[in-house]
């Protein structure tokens, strides 16, 4: 019998297979995410054939919480009604000149065939028509595995607003002297 066909090095293997695909997965979530956020920002961070659509379960669950985005979102569900919803914020809608995403606070934890992230968002955005903000929202989004590949789907995303602050945007300058 061989050190690694022994009971205990038979549960070390298991063990180290366990936390290798809880590190897959706890990547992939973050992929995820972050190709939500590059997705949303304008101008778009989108290679060809990219979208949003394929980042959701078909179920999922997209919603606003808290005093300020409860009302101003409420609850979607389903793929086809969150897409909906984000592309009446993104081109060609002329809703943001500028939008750009930044994640931080992040916690991931891995239970499973389950994953659940939390991030603080900070969204610096300015707008078509109203003065350029400043917008600091608290992330919770589980995901699902995708059924086919070893991609991890947005399942449940929630946003709650924490803060928002004027924000000055500078003109791109693109002369050069």
């Amino acid at each position: 019998m061989t050190r690694n066909d022994s009971p205990q090095g038979q549960s070390t293997l298991e063990a180290l297979q366990a936390r290798i695909s809880a590190l897959e997965a706890e990547r992939a979530a973050r992929k995820t995410i972050s190709r939500y956020m590059a997705l949303c920002d304008v101008p778009s961070a989108a290679s060809s054939g990219e979208s949003l659509a394929a980042l959701f379960a078909n179920d999922a669950i997209w919603e606003g919480i808290g005093s300020q985005y409860a009302q101003k979102f409420g609850r979607l569900e389903g793929r086809a009604e969150i897409v909906t919803m984000l592309q009446r914020y993104l081109p060609p809608t002329p809703h943001f000149t500028t939008n750009v995403h930044f994640l931080t606070a992040e916690t991931i934890e891995v239970a499973g065939s389950s994953v659940k992230g939390r991030w603080v968002m900070l969204q610096a955005s300015g707008y078509v028509d109203a003065p350029a903000q400043l917008i600091s929202a608290r992330l919770e989004v589980d995901f699902s595995p995708a059924p086919d590949s070893d991609r991890w789907l947005i399942q449940h995303f929630r946003t709650e607003r924490l803060f928002d602050a004027p924000w000055h945007v500078n003109p791109r300058n693109d002369t050069t002297s």
